[in-house]
């Protein structure tokens, strides 16, 4: 979600996620789950969904675990987190400096979000940064990451 820019598996699953990214730059906020959220949304229907699959359940354990040790508090199925413009940038700030990139191991997108961080996050979709992302690139990021999710 910190680093999404229009990009993803299928043309179905990006058109889904710009949906849910409209709703949260129009001030939703996100809702965490366990298991497939409404950004998976797009990929359910295959019969093999990947949502499912053990890894990408650790590492959405391991991202919100590492999350949570970032803000204090734990964040169980059910919590809300403002999706403003400030407590996004609180987040990729951490994210770019690999406080809580521990679940990227593994994440076939990690080079991805490896270069949007670079880039201070230039052309993401959910809340931009304020100059869209043109200031000076922020620290290198090590291969690690994080993502929330959202269901109403």
């Amino acid at each position: 979600m910190l680093t999404y820019v229009g990009k993803g598996y299928t043309s179905g699953f990006v058109e889904n996620y710009d949906g849910v990214a409209a709703r949260l730059n129009a001030g939703e906020d996100v809702e965490l789950v366990d298991g497939p959220d409404d950004i998976c949304e797009g990929l359910l229907c295959e019969s093999h969904a990947h949502c499912f699959n053990h890894g990408v359940v650790q590492r959405d354990e391991t991202a919100r675990q590492s999350v949570s040790a970032f803000l204090g508090e734990p964040l169980p199925a059910g919590k809300r987190l403002p999706a403003t413009p400030d407590f996004l940038g609180r987040m990729r700030l951490a994210f770019a400096s690999a406080d809580i990139r521990q679940a990227c191991r593994g994440c076939q997108w990690i080079r991805l979000c490896d270069r949007i961080a670079a880039s201070g996050f230039g052309g993401v979709k959910i809340s931009p940064p304020p100059d869209g992302g043109r200031a000076e690139p922020l620290a290198p990021i090590p291969p690690r990451s994080s993502r929330f999710s959202r269901r109403p």
